[in-house]
C-alpha cells in the first residue's frame, strides 16, 4: 500500500560482516559499510512499525524509499567498479540476484500459499495465486495497478501486497546494467546518462502524482528516480573530482571553525557529521510529517530520498553512522531486513482477514513477533547457506525452475477460482458468491474511450447494454453497484453508465483524495456531452455514496475518510453546504437537457465485511459468533439525517428533481439488514449486491421511475 522489497537487493548487494568463504568470482563488489545495515535497520523497522501501527508512525512506509536508495548505490557500484576493471558479467550478476532473493522469496510465497489454503475464501484464495504469480515473476507492482492503491483499506487483505517494490527493483536491475553496458562500449558519460534517466523519472512522479496517483506509486518509470540517485552517488564516490574534494576540504574547514575553538584538521569529518545528522534529520520529518493524503511518491519522496543519500555521503566514519547505525543491534536487524520484510506483511494481512477487521494490538504485536523469528531463522538457514555456498549453475537452474513453479501453481489456483470445493463441507457456497462483485460492471480500463471516444480521468468507467440507452446512470462506484443487474441483463433497462470512483457531480466543485484533486468536475461536463451523443435517453439517475463525501468518515471498518469538496472558485463553505450547491447546480443543468432527473437516494451502509454474516472464517485467531448482520434502525437514521435534508434542500431548489427511496428494501421499522430472504443485501461493507440491485431497479419500474 506496503513498502519495502528494497533490502533484498541491497543486502544482495553488500557482503555479510561474518561471511562464509565466497565462492571463486568475477565481479568485485564495494567494501562492506556496517553503518549501511544499520540504514537498512531503520528503513525495514519503519515499514514494519506502520503496517503494525499506522498512527504510530505515520510516514513509515517511506523506508522503501530508503532501500531504493541504498539500491541503487550498491547495485550501481558494483556496475561502475566492473565495467571500468571489464570484468563485468550479466550472467554472473543475474545469477548473484537469483542466489539471493530467490530462496527467501520462495519460502515465503511457499508459506503464504499453504496458509491462505486453509484461511481463505475462494475469491481471496484465487486472487492470493494470481499475486503468487505476479510475486515469482516480479511483476507484482503490475498486477497491483489495476486493483486498488497501496493505501486502500482493501489492500490490507492482500498478503503479497508487498512484493510491488520487488517488482520494481528488479525491473530496474534488468534495464539499468544492460543500459550501462550499452553506453560504456558507446564511450557516453555515465554519470550525464543517469542523472538524464533520474531527472526524467522524478519530472514523471511529480506530474503523475496528482494524475494518476495508483499508476504513479507503481509504476517502475516513475519510481526509478529513487534507486538512480543512489547511482549518481555511487558514480561520484568512486570518481572523486579535485575541484570537489577542494570544496569539501573547504567547506570542511569553514564548519569546523563555526562550530568549534579548536583548529581545523581538514579531515572531513565534520562535514560528514553534518551530512549524517542532516540526512537523519530529513528523515526524522518524513518519518513524522509524510501521510498518504499529502500525495506520494510526488515531490514529498525527495525528502527520505535526499536523507538517505546523505547518510551514506557521509561515510562510514561520520559520528550518527559509526555509533547509532553501526552498533550490533541495528547491522544484525539490517542481516535479516530482507526476510523480516517479506514475512511481517503476509503475517498482519492473514491476522487482518482471520478476524475481519484490524486485529487487536497484542496480536499485530505477537505477528510482528513471529515474523522476527522467522526472519531470523530463513536468514541463518537458508539465505546465508545458499549465498556464501558452492556456486553452480545446477543451483541456479533449480532456484529458477522451483520460482517457475511457483509461479504456475499460482496462476492454475487463480484459473480455478480459488478451488471452492476446500470449502464446501463448512460453507453454503452459493452464498458465499454473493459476497463477490458483480463481474464486467466497472471495468475502468479505457472504458470511456472505447464507447464515447474521449478519457474522463483515472477510475472512470462507461458501459452500456445497448446502441440506443434510454436510462443513463450517472455517479461513482455506489452507481455501477446499482447499475450491475441492468448491465448483465438481469433486469429489463435500456442502460449506460457514466462513473468516476470516488466522485460526485458536481458543478463548479470537485472532491480531492488528501492533497490530490481527483477530477471530479470532468464527469458533470461530459454528462452534457453523452445526453447530446444519445438522444434516446429520457432518463437519467444520480446516486452516489452521499454522506461518505462531507461527513469525513465511512460507517464501521470503513472508517475515516481523506477525502473532501472543494470549490474551485477558490471559496470556502462547509462541506455539506458544498455537497448541495453543486448537486443543485448539476441538477438544474441536467433538467435543461433531459425530461426526466432521478436522484437515489444512498441506503444505510452495513459497515462490515457480508462475509460475517454467513458463517464464521474457516479458521480464525479470536473465535468469533456470526455476524447478526443488521443494525438499528434508529442508528442508521441518524448517520443519514443531514444527508436527507441535503437531499430535501436540492429537491426544493429543482422541483422537478424526482428522489426516490430504497430504504424499506432494506429497512423495516426496527432494523436495517444486510441479509433478507436468505440472500444478501451487500458484497461489501457498503456496495450493494447483484441481488439488491435487481430488487432496487424492479422496484424502480413498478414505480413507473423507469421505462
Amino acid at each position: 500500500m506496503a513498502p519495502l522489497g528494497q533490502h533484498r537487493a541491497i543486502a544482495a548487494a553488500s557482503p555479510d560482516p561474518r561471511p562464509m568463504p565466497p565462492a571463486p568470482q568475477s565481479l568485485t563488489h564495494p567494501k562492506y559499510r556496517a553503518d549501511i545495515d544499520g540504514l537498512r535497520s531503520i528503513a525495514v523497522l519503519s515499514v514494519v512499525a506502520f503496517h503494525a501501527a499506522p498512527g504510530w508512525i505515520q510516514g513509515g512506509f517511506i523506508g522503501v524509499d530508503i532501500f531504493f536508495v541504498i539500491s541503487g548505490f550498491l547495485i550501481s557500484t558494483i556496475i561502475f567498479n566492473n565495467l571500468k576493471a571489464e570484468t563485468f558479467s550479466l550472467g554472473e550478476f543475474y545469477a548473484r540476484r537469483v542466489q539471493r532473493i530467490f530462496p527467501a522469496l520462495l519460502v515465503v510465497l511457499a508459506a503464504s500459499y499453504a496458509m491462505g489454503w486453509f484461511v481463505l475464501l475462494a475469491d481471496e484464495f484465487a486472487q492470493l495465486g494470481k499475486h503468487t504469480t505476479a510475486g515469482a515473476f516480479f511483476v507484482s507492482n503490475l498486477a497491483l495497478w489495476n486493483e486498488a492503491g497501496y493505501f486502500d483499506t482493501s489492500a490490507e487483505t492482500k498478503p503479497l501486497l508487498h512484493l510491488w517494490s520487488l517488482g520494481i527493483e528488479e525491473q530496474f536491475y534488468i534495464v539499468w546494467p544492460a543500459l550501462l553496458i550499452l553506453a560504456w562500449k558507446r564511450k557516453y558519460n555515465l554519470l550525464t546518462l543517469t542523472l538524464t534517466f533520474a531527472a526524467v523519472s522524478l519530472a514523471l512522479n511529480i506530474h503523475g502524482i496528482h494524475k494518476n496517483p495508483t499508476a504513479t506509486f507503481y509504476s517502475p518509470q516513475t519510481r526509478f528516480w529513487e534507486l538512480l540517485c543512489g547511482g549518481m552517488l555511487a558514480w561520484a564516490s568512486l570518481h572523486p573530482r579535485a575541484s570537489v574534494t577542494a570544496f569539501k576540504s573547504l567547506l570542511d574547514r569553514s564548519l569546523h571553525r563555526a562550530l568549534y575553538r579548536s583548529e581545523a584538521t581538514g579531515d572531513g569529518r565534520t562535514l560528514a557529521n553534518a551530512l549524517a545528522l542532516l540526512g537523519a534529520g530529513l528523515l526524522t520529518i518524513g518519518f513524522l510529517k509524510i501521510k498518504a493524503e499529502l500525495g506520494f511518491p510526488g515531490k514529498w519522496a525527495i525528502l527520505p530520498v535526499l536523507g538517505a543519500v546523505l547518510i551514506i555521503a557521509a561515510g562510514p566514519h561520520a559520528w550518527f553512522n559509526r555509533v547509532v547505525l553501526s552498533n550490533r543491534l541495528a547491522v544484525w536487524v539490517g542481516l535479516i531486513s530482507f526476510p523480516l520484510y517479506l514475512w511481517h506483511w503476509p503475517l498482519l494481512a492473514f491476522a487482518r482477514v482471520m478476524e475481519g477487521a484490524v486485529p487487536r494490538a497484542d496480536i499485530r504485536l505477537a505477528a510482528v513477533a513471529l515474523a522476527i523469528g522467522l526472519a531470523w531463522l530463513t536468514y541463518w538457514l537458508v539465505e546465508r547457506p545458499i549465498r556464501f555456498g558452492k556456486r553452480s549453475r545446477l543451483k541456479i537452474t533449480m532456484l529458477c525452475t522451483l520460482m517457475g513453479a511457483m509461479g504456475a501453481l499460482g496462476w492454475y489456483t487463480n484459473s480455478r477460482d480459488g478451488f471452492a470445493f476446500r470449502l464446501e463441507s463448512r460453507i453454503d457456497l452459493a452464498l458465499l458468491e454473493q459476497t463477490v462483485e458483480p463481474p464486467n460492471t466497472r471495468l475502468s480500463d479505457g472504458s470511456c474511450e472505447k464507447l464515447l471516444n474521449f478519457a474522463l480521468g483515472p477510475g472512470a468507467v462507461c458501459l452500456t447494454n445497448t446502441s440506443t440507452p434510454e436510462v443513463l446512470f450517472v455517479g461513482d462506484s455506489h452507481s455501477m453497484a446499482l447499475n450491475s443487474a441492468a448491465l448483465l441483463g438481469k433486469v429489463p433497462v435500456k442502460t449506460m453508465l457514466m462513473g468516476l470512483h470516488g466522485c460526485l457531480p458536481l458543478v463548479g466543485y470537485s472532491i480531492k483524495e488528501g492533497e490530490i484533486d481527483k477530477g471530479c468536475d470532468a464527469l458533470a461536463s461530459q454528462v452534457y456531452r453523452v445526453l447530446a451523443l444519445y438522444p434516446t435517453i429520457q432518463t437519467v439517475v444520480l446516486h452516489t455514496r452521499g454522506p461518505f463525501y462531507f461527513s469525513g468518515s465511512g460507517y464501521g471498518i470503513e472508517g475515516s475518510s481523506n477525502r473532501s469538496i472543494v470549490d474551485l472558485s477558490g471559496a470556502n463553505a462547509p462541506q455539506p453546504e458544498m455537497f448541495r450547491l453543486g448537486y443543485s447546480r448539476f441538477v438544474k443543468e441536467l433538467l435543461r437537457r433531459s425530461p426526466k432527473v432521478l436522484f437515489v437516494i444512498d441506503p444505510p451502509e452495513l459497515g462490515e465485511d457480508p462475509k460475517g454474516c454467513l458463517f464464521a472464517r474457516p479458521v480464525s485467531i479470536l473465535k468469533k459468533p456470526i455476524s447478526s448482520c443488521s443494525q438499528e434502525r434508529s442508528k442508521a437514521d441518524a448517520r443519514q439525517a443531514v444527508y436527507r435534508e441535503l437531499v430535501a434542500h436540492i429537491q426544493a431548489d429543482n422541483p422537478q428533481l424526482r428522489v426516490y427511496d430504497p430504504i424499506d428494501l432494506f429497512c423495516d421499522a426496527a432494523r436495517c439488514y444486510g441479509l433478507r430472504n436468505g440472500k444478501l443485501l451487500y458484497w461489501d461493507d457498503d456496495h450493494m449486491s447483484l441481488w439488491a440491485s435487481e430488487l432496487v431497479l424492479r422496484d424502480m419500474q413498478e414505480r413507473k421511475l423507469l421505462p
